[in-house]
C-alpha cells in the first residue's frame, strides 16, 4: 500500500534538512509500483531487523523492505490559507498525504536566522496550524453552503453530512483541529472525502543541532527551561506524538560506513538515530504494522493496517488476493528462526492454516494460497 508523508515548517527550522538527511535511507523505487521519480518525494525504508534476519534464514537472493514516502512540501508563511508565498501549492499538496512530519526548531543558533526572529516552538506551531485551520474552514463552509438545499429538502444523507460538518467548523473556529472532532460510521465517510487538512495525524519533528544551545538539554542551572515545559505540556494535553531529531548531524552522516557513523555518534554523545525513530513513529502513528513473505527469491516486508483480515491483508501483494484467497499457512517470524526450517517448524505444530477471519499479526510470516 502506498503511504507518505508531508514534511512541512516555517523556514529555517530544519525542513529541508530533515528531508535530506531522510533519504540517505532511500530504497529502490522500481520495488514500489507506487513510488514516483519526483526529487521531493524520498522512499524510505522502515528499519526492521526482523526483515533481515529472515532474509538470512532463507538465503534471499533480494531484501525489500516495508517503505514510506517523505514529501518535501513547498515552505510555509503566514498567510498560506490566503495564497500567500507557495501556499497554494502547499495546501494542495499536503492534502493528498496520509500524515504531516511538523518541523519545529528548538535550538538557537546566531547563525541561523529565524524568519520572527524569536525562537518559540509555541509560536512557530501556532502559525503552522492556524493556516491549516484556515484552510479547513474554507472548505467545510463551502461545502455547508454546497448541501444547503439538500438540507432544506430534508434529504438523509445531507443531514448526517451537515450534522458532522457543524461540529468541525464550531472547532476550527475555536482554533481546534478537525481531528478533535468525533464522528460516527455515518458521519466519517463524507470527513475523508473533503480531506481535511487538520483531519490528519501530526507528527512533531523536534529539530536541535549540535553546538547549539538545545531547549531539551539541561541549562547551567540544571533546568529545561520553559520552552521546552511549555512544549511538553501542549504534547501531553494534545495527546500528540513527537519525536526529537538532529537533522544536520544526520545529514553529515549520510555517506558514511557504519562503523563512522557509531564512532560519531559516540563523540558527539548521540545514542540513537533519530531519524529511525521517526520512520517508526510515523509508521506507528497511523496503526501501521510489517507482515513477511520469505523465500530464496525474496524477502519482504507488507505494510497493512493492524486489524486487517488474511484476505485484505493479501492485498497489499495484490488487488486479486482479496477475492482469490483460500486460506494462509501462518508462523510467527521468530518461531520460523528458532525452528531453522519449515520442515521442523511444521513438525512442531508452529505453522498453521488460517481462514478468511484470521486477523494479521505484526510480525507474521505468512504465505498465502489463492
Amino acid at each position: 500500500m502506498s503511504l507518505s508523508i508531508g514534511i512541512v515548517g516555517l523556514p529555517n527550522v530544519g525542513k529541508s534538512t530533515l528531508f535530506n538527511a531522510l533519504t540517505r535511507k532511500s530504497v529502490l523505487v522500481a520495488n514500489y509500483p507506487f513510488a514516483t521519480i519526483d526529487p521531493s518525494v524520498g522512499v524510505v525504508a522502515v528499519p526492521d531487523e526482523r526483515l533481515h534476519k529472515l532474509s538470512a534464514f532463507s538465503r534471499s537472493a533480494k531484501t525489500v523492505p516495508a517503505a514510506v514516502s517523505f514529501v518535501d512540501i513547498a515552505g510555509l508563511v503566514k498567510g498560506a490559507s490566503e495564497g500567500q508565498g507557495l501556499g497554494n501549492k502547499f495546501l494542495a499538496t499536503i492534502r493528498e498525504t496520509d500524515a504531516i512530519a511538523e518541523v519545529v526548531r528548538i535550538f538557537e543558533d546566531a547563525d541561523i536566522i529565524h524568519v520572527d526572529g524569536l525562537i518559540d516552538p509555541m509560536k512557530d506551531i501556532g502559525v503552522i496550524n492556524l493556516e491549516l485551520i484556515l484552510a479547513d474552514l474554507e472548505t467545510v463552509s463551502k461545502r455547508l453552503a454546497n448541501i444547503g438545499r439538500e438540507v432544506k429538502a430534508g434529504k438523509k444523507e445531507a443531514k448526517i453530512e451537515a450534522g458532522v460538518l457543524e461540529r468541525v467548523k464550531a472547532a476550527l473556529e475555536a482554533g481546534t483541529l478537525a481531528s478533535s472532532v468525533a464522528a460516527d460510521e455515518f458521519e466519517a465517510p463524507s470527513l475523508k472525502q473533503l480531506q481535511l487538512l487538520t483531519s490528519k495525524k501530526i507528527l512533531y519533528v523536534l529539530n536541535k543541532k549540535a553546538g547549539g544551545v538545545n531547549f531539551d538539554e539541561k541549562r547551567p542551572d540544571g533546568s529545561l527551561g520553559p520552552r521546552w515545559h511549555a512544549l511538553m505540556a501542549f504534547m501531553k494535553e494534545t495527546g500528540s506524538s513527537w519525536v526529537v531529531v538532529d537533522a544536520g548531524f544526520e545529514q553529515e552522516l549520510k555517506d558514511m560506513s557504519d562503523t563512522e557513523k557509531r564512532e560519531m555518534r559516540e563523540g558527539m554523545g548521540a545514542k540513537d538515530d533519530g531519524v529511525n525513530d521517526l520512520i517508526r513513529t510515523s509508521y506507528e502513528m497511523l496503526g501501521l504494522i510489517t507482515y513477511f513473505t520469505t523465500g530464496e527469491d525474496e524477502t519482504r516486508g507488507w505494510t497493512i493496517h493492524s486489524g486487517w483480515t488474511a484476505p485484505l491483508a493479501g492485498t497489499a501483494i495484490h488487488g486479486d488476493f482479496k477475492d482469490k484467497f483460500v486460506r494462509a499457512e501462518v508462523i510467527e517470524w521468530d518461531k520460523l528462526l528458532e525452528a531453522g526450517s519449515y520442515a521442523t517448524a511444521r513438525e512442531r505444530g508452529w505453522v498453521r492454516t488460517e481462514g478468511k477471519e484470521y486477523v494479521v499479526k505484526d510480525g507474521d510470516v505468512v504465505e498465502f494460497k489463492i
